[in-house]
């Protein structure tokens, strides 16, 4: 009987440091599953900043969506070019690429998906890196602030805040997101901001001070919102340096510890994350690979929102090793693995949400 008691105690225990978390993490109790599963849609960031559209840069097509919502998949990271939707630093977006912006996050909520909208520069405008003159944090926060009042309060959109930035110091990242994150509260949008840290935001560096100035596990606890509604992404490959550019997985198990790794700081302190890139070839070892690291995050959805694979795209070609777009209407063998125990029908709690209630 003593023991049964204890065992009933350790369980209501249990669950009232899940409350106290989830009240912590959010607006909700934390999802019974992960709440966003998608990919990367890559070809808006590709090509010069003068580059036209469907000639040198393209944005996803309706054919590739429906795809990936007929998947199951409920979550889209759109890649496209800082300097091409605002050719000059802290002047008016321009009208013709917003336009393209917003039909592309009308097309992808057409089929049933949310939208992560990522500049993806990796901390550079040209090639100035941010906090350098005349890329200062203020004209960072600038852009940011014209980008949220078209997007704010848009069900379904969260803000990425920066792709990979690298070769800056953590607390000079630091103060750049800060500024970018105030402008966005200072126009009003109440939107989800995703936010990485420096040296490529890699789960499996997320510890160590590689550049200087400290880690990002430490310097990046000082992001302040005035909403407190953000999540961390990270990124994280399976080759043997972690950038994703080989079709072999010798660095899975430096992965796996990486993913646990921030796992663990996530839960430690009352924090959420996203894996917002990571693919693997098709070969069986990386497929087991990928496999892994996905329940991770299954086995660990009170503290990771979710995933977007990278990549896919209309331009992508065939023979690329992570690519999972479709070649003559079959899919790729990623796909399966990616797809296992999606339901294309599943409402998501409040945990899940992408804007916060103005309540």
């Amino acid at each position: 009987m003593n023991g049964q008691r204890t065992l009933v105690l350790r369980r209501l225990l249990a669950a009232a440091a899940m409350l106290v978390f989830a009240g912590q993490a959010g607006s909700g109790l934390a999802a019974p599953q992960l709440c966003y599963r998608g990919v990367n849609l890559s070809g808006a960031e590709y090509g010069e900043r003068d580059g036209a559209a469907n000639v040198n840069y393209t944005y996803p097509s309706e054919d590739t969506v429906r795809y990936f919502a007929g998947k199951g998949m409920n979550v889209i990271r759109l890649p496209f070019r800082w300097e091409r939707l605002q050719p000059a630093l802290g002047q008016p977006l321009n009208g013709g690429e917003l336009q393209r912006l917003k039909d592309a996050v009308d097309l992808i909520q057409k089929h049933g998906m949310s939208v992560v909208l990522d500049p993806h520069n990796y901390a550079y405008y040209d090639k100035t890196q941010i906090g350098q003159a005349p890329v200062t944090d203020l004209a960072f926060g600038d852009f940011w602030a014209r980008l949220a009042v078209e997007f704010s309060n848009h069900k379904g959109v969260a803000f990425g805040l920066m792709n990979e930035p690298h070769d800056i110091k953590a607390p000079d990242w630091l103060e750049a997101a800060n500024t970018a994150i105030r402008s966005i509260r200072t126009v009003g949008a109440r939107n989800l901001i995703l936010v990485p840290g420096t040296n490529w935001t890699g789960a499996h560096s997320w510890s160590a001070d590689v550049l200087g100035g400290g880690a990002n596990g430490t310097v990046m606890l000082g992001i302040k919102d005035p909403l407190d509604f953000y999540a961390f992404e990270f990124h994280q490959y399976l080759d043997s340096d972690s950038s994703g550019t080989h079709p072999v997985c010798d660095g899975t198990d430096n992965a796996k510890r990486g993913m646990n790794d921030v796992t663990d700081w996530l839960r430690k302190n009352g924090k959420r994350g996203f894996l917002g890139e990571f693919g693997v070839a098709a070969n069986d070892g990386c497929l087991d690979g990928l496999k892994q690291v996905l329940g991770i995050m299954n086995a660990n959805s009170d503290v990771w929102l979710g995933w977007s694979y990278w990549a896919a795209g209309d331009w992508w070609p065939p023979e690329e090793p992570l690519n999972v777009q479709p070649h003559n209407g079959r899919d790729k063998p990623q796909m399966k693995v990616l797809i296992e125990g999606l339901s294309k029908k599943t409402p998501l709690p409040p945990f899940c949400a992408l804007v916060k209630s103005a309540k």
